[in-house]
């Protein structure tokens, strides 16, 4: 894989957390963040497709490495959720 093939699979994976967090309403973090979330969405949107035999739809193919669009902006929107309602602050009861 070379640079310019890595940096494209970056910018993908950017993308799709982007589109992840815009689907679930969280805003938090930037770019770095994004592309975090776009590589850990598509682990958990290809697994959850594995585990309900569903299958892969658009591939896109960089370096030799296929990469998951749907089920990384999937997964991210899922990973994402979850997040926020585990990071959100308790409320507080008013009198």
């Amino acid at each position: 894989m070379t640079i310019l093939e890595f940096i494209i699979l970056l910018v993908v994976a950017a993308i799709c957390g982007s589109l992840g967090m815009a689907i679930s309403g969280y805003s938090r973090g930037g770019c770095l963040l994004s592309i975090a979330l776009g590589f850990i969405g598509a682990l958990i949107g290809v697994w959850l497709a594995r585990a309900l035999s569903l299958p892969e739809l658009f591939l896109l193919e960089v370096g030799g490495v296929q990469f998951p669009i749907v089920w990384s902006i999937i997964g991210a929107a899922l990973f994402v959720a979850l997040i926020s309602l585990l990071s959100r602050p308790p409320t507080q009861n008013s009198p």
